[in-house]
């Protein structure tokens, strides 16, 4: 009997890519599949692919087709839940793959709206489609998620992925998302495991991000004969030329040129270094393949099947299982305990704080500007001054039972709160430091300006469990990877004084977070030395 016999497997963004190759896999072994995604065609061409492996293997299973659905679209997951429970339709494993590469660009750059559209599908696509697959799962049943090993540490390091900020902070929540479901799920018997199988080629890596990271590449760092602007410009009618035969590219010059303004020779010289630049990144990760540096979609598939097994399921039930096998010599981006400094450093120093409407968030703003005013600081409501300090306090984790039991009004609001409104603080801030300079990159150049964003505190308390730190560290992930990302861009792309800095104050053993470390925390934060560190994310209350 084949392993997935009478079994039922439903992929995410299983039209094409890691998706499609899953489903195959699945189907393979004699299980059943439900693929899903936005697009009719390519899932129509797969199911027809799938049909034919069942039909030559002779096996019970069937394929069924969800089209039209976006897993950011509340309606259209829950409306194919229901479906399924309506049809007594019962699904043993979720798979969730379905992502995209979001906005390829500096964070200072990055639409707030494509920022959290990028969230939405990779962080809350996961965890609507977990939730609203438990009216279909019964016990026994396996969740399996697919992230990225960008945003992990090992064990006190955050890779930075410059040009990806919504990702990583996306990818970082969802990490912890899978941990945080581990501990629900156990009373219903269902299992979540997540896997980073690091970077998997395909298609559409090599027609879109790379393409778009070479574009922001040189927007960025300088193209002799275009201003950022006109680079950005130029990109966007002309890099979908990319792989096209001569005379598409030839005509869509030209249509480029007499629309912008521009000369057809300055396009092509544009086209040719975007080009050039995609495939040295395209040759440089290539070879990780063959070399077995890297996974390919079929060892990918083979991982999550793998995962699924019962025996294995039930010992990695709450781990990320990493799929890369690279070692990238980043330096340790986290600080425990209180940074020393010698002085008060907040003598003339400005600073804006702000904060979540929540009780908590209130009450820590007032008593941090009570005790910085103590020690110089001049409180004011906006960044107009120079020398300004921005602040952002997210306030903490309200009290609930379980995420996985929260409506989707509720968690988006947490989502609001703990990733989008940091965002939408750190991008005003950066603005009030160099107006203008999420379009032209160059003003931000040896720019000075601080941002700190203090995240949700650890639960407090001698009795505290597993669970009540795993739904705190879900947003807490977040904000790791995306400050270790953005600041990667300002220090090394831009080469800015700017830095944006995450603290995440109590402690694992539940003891309360004080105050003082946090001022004092602040107070090595707008220190020449801290922008001159790796360290961007700090534990004031921790010792390790």
């Amino acid at each position: 009997m084949l392993q997935f016999q009478d079994k039922i497997a439903l992929i995410t963004g299983s039209g094409t890519g890691i998706g499609m190759t899953v489903a195959k896999k699945f189907v393979e072994n004699g299980a059943s599949v439900i693929i899903l995604g936005r697009r009719r065609e390519p899932l129509e061409s797969t199911s027809k692919m799938l049909q034919e492996i069942i039909n030559e293997k002779q096996t019970n299973g069937f394929v069924k087709i969800f089209a039209g659905v976006d897993v950011s679209d509340e309606k259209a997951i829950t409306d194919m839940f229901d479906t399924l429970q309506n049809e007594n339709i019962n699904v043993d494993i979720v798979v969730n793959n379905a992502g995209v590469s979001g906005p390829v660009t500096c964070f200072a750059h990055a639409p707030l709206d494509d920022f959290r559209s990028t969230v939405d599908i990779h962080l809350t696509g996961t965890f609507w489609t977990s939730v609203q697959a438990l009216k279909v799962m019964k016990e026994g049943g396996k969740i399996i998620t697919i992230s990225t090993f960008f945003a992990e540490e090992r064990p006190l390091e955050q890779r930075p992925y410059r040009f990806r900020g919504p990702y990583t902070a996306s990818q970082g929540a969802k990490n912890r998302l899978v941990e945080a479901m581990s501990w629900e799920l156990t009373e219903k018997g269902i299992v979540s495991i997540g896997t980073n199988p690091g970077p998997v080629h395909s298609d559409r890596i090599y027609k879109t991000v790379y393409p778009k990271a070479a574009s922001e590449f040189l927007r960025v760092s300088g193209f002799e004969e275009l201003s950022p602007s006109e680079v950005e410009a130029a990109n966007k009618e002309i890099v979908g030329l990319l792989g096209e035969d001569d005379q598409t590219i030839k005509d869509g010059i030209k249509s480029a040129a007499e629309k912008l303004g521009k000369s057809e020779t300055t396009l092509t010289n544009l086209l040719n270094k975007v080009q050039y630049i995609a495939e040295k990144i395209q040759k440089n990760t290539s070879t990780m393949i063959p070399d077995q540096q890297f996974l390919s979609q079929e060892q990918v598939a083979t991982t999550v099947l793998t995962l699924v097994g019962d025996e294995q399921s039930k010992i990695l039930n709450g781990k990320i299982i990493p799929g890369d096998r690279v070692f990238y010599p980043v330096k340790s981006h986290i600080r425990t305990s209180v940074p020393k400094t010698e002085k008060n450093n907040f003598d003339g120093v400005t600073c804006v704080i702000t904060n979540d409407d929540s009780n908590d968030a209130l009450q820590k703003a007032t008593n941090l500007k009570s005790m910085l005013e103590e020690k110089g600081a001049k409180i004011i409501d906006n960044g107009s001054e120079s020398n300004v300090l921005f602040i952002h306090i997210t306030g903490d984790v309200p009290e609930f039972s379980k995420l996985t039991e929260l409506s989707r009004n509720e968690w988006d609001g947490l989502v609001n709160k703990f990733i989008n409104r940091p965002a939408q603080v750190s991008q005003n801030a950066m603005e009030s430091f160099i107006p203008g300079g999420s379009d032209d990159p160059r003003l931000f150049k040896e720019a000075y300006g601080r941002i700190v964003i203090v995240g949700p505190t650890l639960p407090a308390g001698k009795k505290v469990g597993g669970h009540e730190r795993a739904k705190a560290e879900v947003f807490r992930g977040a904000l790791r990877p995306f400050a270790t990302t953005v600041n990667q861009e300002l220090s090394d792309v831009l080469k800015s004084n700017i830095r944006m800095f995450v603290v995440l104050p109590g402690t694992v053993d539940g003891k309360e977070p004080s105050n003082e470390n946090l001022v004092n925390t602040i107070n090595y934060l707008v220190t020449e030395k801290a922008g001159s560190s790796s360290e961007v994310i700090f534990c004031p209350d921790e010792s390790r």
